[in-house]
């Protein structure tokens, strides 16, 4: 290869890898840029980093903030990025099913950074040429909720991004919330994982001072702000298993053997998605005898009311921790 053509494919390489580096949200610096580069081992000046990046500026949605030195690179708000490769159509629509399902259990600057590839996947799918299966796939599917359907409550704007803030560096989080009885409070917390149920969304946390876990609702806190403190992760805290221990059916809850009797037509469903690994099911006529070891919670309780006449001879056994 001549030496033209060499010296002109290193020097796109060198601009792929800087454009790549540069960030979303934060400023970045041509010294720090230079720095990440050499380290990938490209073997270049300063000069030409900074001069790569004059001509990056100039032919890409990148902002410099020149109020200050050393200046600060970044790609502009709402900027679509290096679009290479293009996303397949099955990347597309996975990309779409995961922002439609996960947006409130993503960290908020994740969901920022991964906005323009979120809106160029949309993009893949409804401009297509020609209709394509992927595409039409996302009306070939659908969710419908077991109990009655709620409307999401409203979170306060910038809650939500302080606390996964916090929660994604763990870091502390200063808070001002409403108690259960609407009480304005302020409060240090660790935060240890956001949950969501249904359509609210909580956050497991332990109050400074104090060392057991609390969960908060998200919509009853009015202000929030991430510290830079870090906490000391509580030894043995496992959120999974914080979830399973009752919490989240709305009372704490202990570990009983149940058993009741079910119309056989209303338990068809108990034979396909068990109540329990362990529960036993037996045919007596018309119904069904279930014995499963679950947690005895409210929502257990609900569960059971729910069905009525059609569930009969409730008995729940503690069991020894």
């Amino acid at each position: 290869m001549p030496r033209s053509h060499s010296y002109a494919l290193d020097s796109a390489l060198l601009i792929l890898e800087i454009l790549r580096r540069i960030p979303r949200r934060n400023y970045t610096t041509r010294s720090l840029l230079h720095e990440q580069v050499a380290a990938a081992g490209y073997e270049v000046s300063l000069r030409t980093v900074q001069r790569h990046l004059d001509a990056i500026c100039s032919r890409f949605a990148i902002e410099c903030d020149t109020r200050g030195k050393p200046f600060g690179y970044r790609w502009t708000e709402g900027a679509e990025g290096l679009k290479l490769p293009m996303l397949t159509a099955s990347e597309a629509l996975l990309l779409q099913l995961a922002k439609s399902e996960l947006s409130q259990l993503l960290p908020a600057r994740t969901l920022v950074s991964m906005a323009p590839l979120f809106a160029t996947a949309r993009r893949e799918l409804e401009a297509a040429p020609m209709p394509q299966v992927e595409g039409r796939w996302l009306k070939k599917v659908q969710r419908i909720p077991e109990s009655q359907p709620l409307l999401a409550p409203k979170i306060v704007p910038g809650v939500f991004e302080a606390v996964s803030d916090a929660l994604y560096r763990e870091c502390k989080l200063h808070i001002h919330y409403r108690n259960a009885l609407s009480q304005p409070k302020t409060a240090t917390v660790w935060p240890l994982g956001l949950v969501q149920q249904g359509v609210r969304l909580y956050l497991v946390c332990r109050f400074e001072g104090y060392d057991n876990e609390r969960i908060l609702a998200l919509p009853r806190i009015v202000q929030a702000e991430a510290g830079n403190e870090a906490f000391a992760w509580p030894a043995g805290f496992d959120l999974a298993n914080y979830c399973g221990g009752g919490d989240f059916g709305v009372s704490h809850g202990h570990s009983v053997s149940l058993r009741f009797r079910i119309d056989k037509v209303c338990g068809q469903h108990l034979l396909e998605s068990p109540l329990a690994a362990d529960q036993t099911v037996s045919a007596l006529g018309d119904v069904l005898e279930i014995t499963a070891t679950v947690v005895q919670t409210e929502l257990l309780l609900r569960w059971l009311r729910g069905w009525d006449d059609k569930v009969s001879n409730v008995e729940m056994t503690p069991l020894m921790p």
